[in-house]
């Protein structure tokens, strides 16, 4: 009997059925226990070890590596975990995926299989999907994943070739296991192969289970190939960082590093690894997986289990040097590059919105500190006289008002994408008030922006501010820069702790100036002190000084009245 077109197709659909049973599983989970994951994750990864077991239960619940490190680069990505933090998680989401096997074996390779007991699996999660509570829908989904995936399993058993008939495949694979160490290599690399092409480490796992629970493959080849899976998944999060930021993507090759190492001192002590693992397996009576086929299987959770806890106790001592090559490696580039595009917000991985709020507070915090600096370019332009640099400066302006504009419509645009999802009433507040922020912020800077050319014009025909002016001008910027920076204060810190006090005071100072400032200008111009043109740039950045002081207080009004909505019901 010839292997042929059709039987292969047969086990690509066994595959996918496997895998999509894993998918839909996995997903059920994340969507039942993400949200309460997401907040122990952030309680509980204080430092390395912690880390390491939030890392492996949260892969041993959701029963996806890629999935947490997706989750802990997200979390990267938002500042709520350190880098280094993030290490621990990752390398404790490694050991996580070894239950996954564990699972597997347990029900799909026993005497006792789950493969009988799918069907009216499924016929307990069915009813589940229509329930009114989501809770149930996703258990639900769960039952419904848990099921696929054994009969997936099933269906690769039966639809893996059978080697009796086709000797030859058989003989490949002893070729390769007879160029010894070179073949375990060899094995690796298939690994690596493998877990690419079916994105997922515990599909290639059982694909490699399989393998060896008919005898195909030795212990050794199996054991090299479950360490090129090791490489293997950490492809997957590498992909899922391309879009990420610096720090994403810093936390992703982390995890590439930190299992390539591990399969490089493991390359190193191969054999004598097995070996033990083979002894300590006989002494314990459970069979020598080197001898005995049977046995495999065992032998290979064994191994794998076991590589990534030592891995991990070794490379944890190492989390600081692993935290300093990523950073070197993955360089944010030069400042500018830092500070425009949307530094916290990931396209690719939107999450609760509770999380992608808080990126969005980052950013917006990015985007008061572009207004401050433009503040700053305003005010050494009234004072410059140096022709280059007053054209830098105008440039410079005019190039942060351009980046003001499209941060506002970045963040307005991820916050509507944020809002398509369930909302609670806190959050919808919450993004209503900060649109209104980041409309108040680009409104400040096209004022800047609107001064700038006022000067400019102001320059080009030669005419010159009055030592008094520009000492006015100084003046109500002083009281400006303040207020800025108390906005500023107030965007970085907790949004409950912000008081509309401090806020107020600037604002209040500035109108204040603002009325000085222009009766003494109207006398001025009343006994002919200066030429009207000047006169007129000089009104128009007072009064807009004024403006800018109104946008700054709105914002903080903002920030206050988010907390004042959610909160109203608790003062009554």
């Amino acid at each position: 009997m010839e292997y042929g077109i059709f039987d292969i197709l047969q086990l690509i659909g066994a595959l996918g059925f496997f895998i999509y049973g894993m998918k839909v599983m996995s997903e059920s989970i994340q969507k039942a226990a993400g949200d309460s994951l997401r907040s122990v994750m952030s309680i509980i990864t204080s430092n390395r070890v912690s880390g390491v077991f939030t890392g492996f239960l949260t892969t041993a619940i959701i029963q996806s590596s890629s999935a947490t490190t997706v989750m802990v680069v997200s979390f990267v990505n938002a500042g709520l975990l350190k880098l280094r933090q993030a290490i621990g998680v990752i390398m404790g989401a490694n050991i996580g995926t070894t239950i996954t096997g564990v699972l597997i074996l347990v029900f799909g390779f026993s005497k006792f299989s789950i493969s009988h007991y799918t069907l009216p699996i499924i016929a307990v999660g069915f009813p589940m999907l229509f329930a009114k509570k989501v809770e149930w829908k996703y258990w639900g989904e769960f039952l419904i994943g848990f099921s696929l995936l054994f009969m997936g399993l099933d269906a690769l058993k039966h639809a893996v070739p059978d080697l009796k008939q086709n000797p030859e495949i058989l003989e490949w694979i002893a070729d390769i296991n007879n160029l010894g160490f070179i073949s375990v290599i060899i094995s690796v690399l298939i690994g690596t192969i493998l877990t690419v092409v079916v994105q997922s480490s515990s599909a290639a796992m059982t694909v490699t289970l399989i393998m060896c629970h008919n005898g195909w493959i030795p212990f050794d080849m199996a054991a090299g190939i479950v360490l090129g899976e090791n490489i293997g998944t950490t492809i997957t999060a590498n992909l899922a960082a391309l879009v990420g930021n610096v720090h994403a993507k810093r936390a992703a090759l982390s995890h590439f590093m930190f299992n390539v190492f591990g399969v490089v001192w493991m390359l190193l002590v191969f054999n004598l690894y097995i070996g033990t693992i083979d002894s300590i397996m006989v002494s314990f009576d459970l069979g020598s997986p080197l001898n005995d086929t049977a046995s495999i299987n065992w032998g290979l959770i064994c191994f794998h289990t076991s590589f990534n806890i030592v891995n991990t106790l070794i490379m944890i001592w190492f989390v600081p040097q692993i935290e300093q090559i990523v950073t070197k490696l993955v360089t944010s580039k030069d400042e500018e590059d830092e500070e425009f595009h949307l530094e916290f917000i990931g396209t690719q991985l939107m999450r609760t919105a509770e999380l992608s709020l808080m990126e969005a507070r980052k950013e917006v915090v990015n985007f008061s500190k572009q207004v401050v600096k433009m503040s700053r370019f305003v005010q050494e332009l009234v004072t410059s006289d140096d022709n280059k640099r007053i054209e830098a400066l105008t440039e410079k302006i005019s190039k942060y008002e351009d980046r003001t504009d499209e941060l506002e419509m970045e963040i307005d645009d991820y916050l509507v994408k944020v809002s398509e999802g369930r909302l609670s009433t806190a959050a919808s507040e919450e993004i209503r008030a900060i649109m209104s922020i980041t409309s108040d912020l680009e409104r400040s800077a096209d004022i800047f922006m609107r001064m700038s050319r006022e000067i400019n014009r102001k320059n080009k025909h030669n005419l010159t501010f009055t030592s008094d002016q520009i000492l006015n001008i100084q003046k109500i910027f002083g009281l400006v820069d303040a207020a800025l920076a108390e906005m500023h204060k107030n965007l970085k810190s907790d949004y409950s702790e912000v008081l509309l006090e401090g806020a107020r005071k600037s604002e209040e100072a500035i109108n204040k100036m603002k009325k000085e400032l222009s009766k003494k200008h109207w006398k001025s111009v009343e006994e002919n002190h200066y030429d009207v043109q000047t006169g007129i740039v000089y009104r128009d950045i007072i009064f807009g000084c004024e403006r800018i002081g109104d946008h700054v207080i709105n914002v903080t009004e903002s920030i206050v009245g988010i907390e004042e909505h959610v909160s109203v019901h608790h003062h009554h």
